[in-house]
């Protein structure tokens, strides 16, 4: 089971389980992820999501390797939903989206918090997005939502820079709202899950409407903006050198 599926007390707990590859996202990750939170938005039993990973990490990011046989393999298959369906289930999920941050998140496992209504760090996690040293476009419309999340100035460091950000930093930018020692970080999402879980659903959706209702459109302005800049660049000189750079030290491992 690449994502467990978990149910307590009116909160589904979705656990990205693809530790030998740190929870990076193929595209059966992207797919099963983009499902589980559709059912969890159509089910009148879940009230809140909590998203976390296992092992040593949250998610390393899209997968690599795959990125890699997109460019180069013709006859390479997209998932039913992919990124890009993530993404639309993110922006559309009507209820309380909780992060627990367990371990590295690098890509979308920074950019996702982008979409979380509360996030949770352990101490010894650290995050990145790595698009520059990628030489690839933003995601995820963390061109707009980090700015908003972090400040200006905060955003611009994560995008552009492409280095480690350790728990402190991210919750003095504001990036993330506790930090927890990593024994304690589930209890103490799944703690505060539960006091939402514990209102009615419907005020807890209309909470949530209004609060995204003003920024839907810019969001899907930004990741258009953002994948029309992705496609350019993906496969691109900088691009195919960093992925060839990357395959080369898998397969020398």
């Amino acid at each position: 089971m690449i994502l467990t599926i978990e149910d307590q007390n009116r909160v589904r707990t979705l656990t990205l389980n693809r530790p030998d590859a740190l929870n990076a996202f193929n595209e059966a990750l992207y797919d099963a992820t983009a499902e589980a939170l559709l059912a969890a938005a159509a089910d009148p039993e879940v009230a809140v999501v909590l998203l976390t990973g296992t092992g040593r990490s949250f998610s390393a990011g899209t997968d690599l390797t795959e990125m890699q046989a997109r460019i180069t393999d013709p006859d390479f298959t997209p998932g039913k939903h992919g990124f890009p369906g993530l993404i639309d289930a993110l922006a559309r999920f009507p209820k309380p989206l909780i992060c627990a941050v367990n371990g590295i998140g690098l890509g979308i496992g920074t950019t996702i918090l982008g979409y979380a209504d509360l996030a949770f760090m352990s101490t010894t996690a650290r995050l990145k997005c790595p698009f520059t040293s990628l030489g690839v476009a933003p995601e995820a419309a963390s061109s707009y939502l980090l700015p908003q999340l972090v400040g200006r100035q905060n955003a611009a460091w994560l995008l552009m820079s492409s280095e480690w950000v350790d728990a402190d930093e991210a919750l003095r930018m504001g990036l993330v709202w506790k930090v927890c020692e990593p024994e304690a970080l589930l209890d103490e999402a799944r703690r505060h899950a539960e006091v939402l879980a514990s209102r009615p659903i419907s005020s807890l959706m209309a909470v949530k409407a209004t609060m995204v209702a003003p920024i839907r459109d810019e969001v899907a302005a930004a990741s258009a903006r953002e994948n029309a800049l992705f496609a350019e660049l993906m496969g691109a000189q900088a691009n195919a050198e960093a992925l060839a750079e990357f395959t080369g030290r898998r397969g020398s491992a």
